[in-house]
């Protein structure tokens, strides 16, 4: 072992100006003079470029002459590195367009011998040093807007063992993106699954209990005010089935970062319904306050404003008692006819699209739009019986089931690859002695 500015690393390990391995080059600058005329080309943008990852599908174009062709055209394994926004995050070029080039926000780095260094390996270390190990923190440009130089990029450190070692280690933690990719691909087409199963079984019901056309739906509709319905549904206000009250205005100067009681805000409300965390922005509430506004576990509430777009109507179902305050902005529905209204189906209700824009048009305010209890309980819902209500709260029960599986894998595979990428650049670990099993958490599918 030998220590370098980077800390210790084995003998064999090279540690260098990362213009000692790869040939830096800036892209083209976009102006208004250069989006007319002839000879326009695809190019990217930081906004297309994400961790080892390329978006192709939204490719602007400009002019550039053949010497700009010539000094700009990419090669396989070419690194494009950020010099704005989130600074060195890094993609490689896969050669898959013709003829597309990079405009001045992106540097390209290229190998110079690939006897000395694996393209893949270095974007994982880039990766590393920028977002975990802030090994680089500073050496971006001050400015209004943080940037990364092509100066200050080439006299970037970088370690680098062995060419076959840095192979292994990219194939490990590529392994390990990969399953991390296969879990959100899983989360969102289960998502989207979701979304259709909200409009059908709201609209449609479920298949008769027994039906020998499983997944068909066999009652008879009929067409009412909010389109058409199962036959035997029952079309009512949600105001003759429960209130809604308001929340209590906390006093500013009692808000905190730690304390007993959370106040419950609308960054808890995911936007397409659902319960979130708020982590390490929660806020706390350290004042006296009416008993009355702690709420309870199985607490069903409704956003009535939309701080960001999309959450106005969002539903959540409070997941401890004695813990979270009610806020103002914030509906809890209450006095709720539990014989002829199933909490649970009322929750997924909510979150259906047809409803968020029925509440969408109640709504009113420029900057921050806003509703009110009143205007809610105005929308009408199609009822069916309650044993039917219950049976598509726990369908939907079941799907919300999976993806919160699914998210758990997905933390689970985050974790293990931020591990294994500080152990693996840090030399804590060598690749040779990382033992297998991890291989089946990457590659099981569920």
């Amino acid at each position: 072992m030998r220590a370098t500015e980077l800390g210790v690393f084995p003998s064999d390990w090279r540690v260098d100006r990362l213009d000692s391995v790869f040939d830096v080059q800036q892209g083209r600058q976009v102006s208004k003079g250069n989006r007319v005329g002839e000879n326009q080309r695809p190019f990217l943008r930081t906004k297309n470029v994400f961790w080892n990852r390329l978006d192709l599908a939204d490719l602007d174009e400009m002019h550039f002459s053949e010497a700009d062709e010539a000094r700009l055209a990419l090669k396989p394994d070419d690194l494009l590195i950020c010099e704005g926004g989130d600074i060195g995050r890094t993609a490689i070029w896969g050669d898959v367009l013709a003829r597309c080039y990079y405009q001045n926000h992106l540097h390209r780095a290229r190998i110079r011998d690939p006897k000395t260094a694996d393209a893949q390996f270095v974007l994982f270390w880039l990766w590393y040093a920028f977002e975990f190990g802030h090994l680089y923190f500073g050496r971006g440009n001050v400015t209004t807007i943080p940037n990364l130089s092509q100066s200050k990029l080439r006299e970037l450190p970088l370690a680098l063992p062995p060419l076959p070692e840095q192979q292994k280690i990219a194939g490990v933690l590529g392994l390990v993106q990969r399953a991390m990719e296969q879990q959100e691909r899983l989360i969102a087409l289960t998502t989207e699954l979701k979304k259709a199963l909200l409009h059908q079984l709201f609209t449609q019901g479920l298949p008769a209990k027994g039906s020998a056309t499983a997944g068909l739906h066999n009652e008879p509709q009929k067409q009412t005010e909010i389109g058409p319905v199962p036959e035997s549904w029952e079309v009512v206000t949600l105001a003759s089935l429960f209130e809604i009250k308001h929340g209590f205005a906390f006093e500013g100067e009692f808000f905190a970062s730690d304390g007993r009681y959370i106040m419950l805000t609308p960054g808890h409300f995911f936007e397409a319904g659902g319960f979130r965390d708020q982590k390490d922005k929660t806020k706390f509430y350290t004042g006296d306050f009416p008993r009355s506004y702690l709420l309870t576990k199985g607490d069903l509430l409704v956003a009535m404003t939309e701080q960001k777009a999309g959450l106005l109507g969002s539903s959540i179902i409070i997941p401890e008692s004695d813990k979270y305050l009610h806020n103002q902005r914030l509906g809890l529905i209450h006095k709720l006819d539990d014989s002829r209204l199933n909490k649970l189906f009322l929750y997924h209700f909510f979150n259906t699209a047809d409803v968020r824009k029925r509440i969408a048009m109640t709504a009113s305010g420029s900057k921050v739009r806003h509703t009110s209890p009143g205007k809610i309980r105005e929308v009408k819902i199609a009822l069916p019986d309650l044993d039917e209500q219950q049976r598509i709260a726990e369908t939907f029960q079941s799907v919300d089931a999976k993806i919160e599986l699914l998210g758990h894998k997905l933390a689970a595979l985050t974790a293990l690859f931020r591990t294994l990428l500080h152990q693996l650049m840090t030399a804590q670990i060598r690749v040779h002695n990382l033992k297998p099993p991890f291989r089946s958490v990457c590659i099981s599918p569920n």
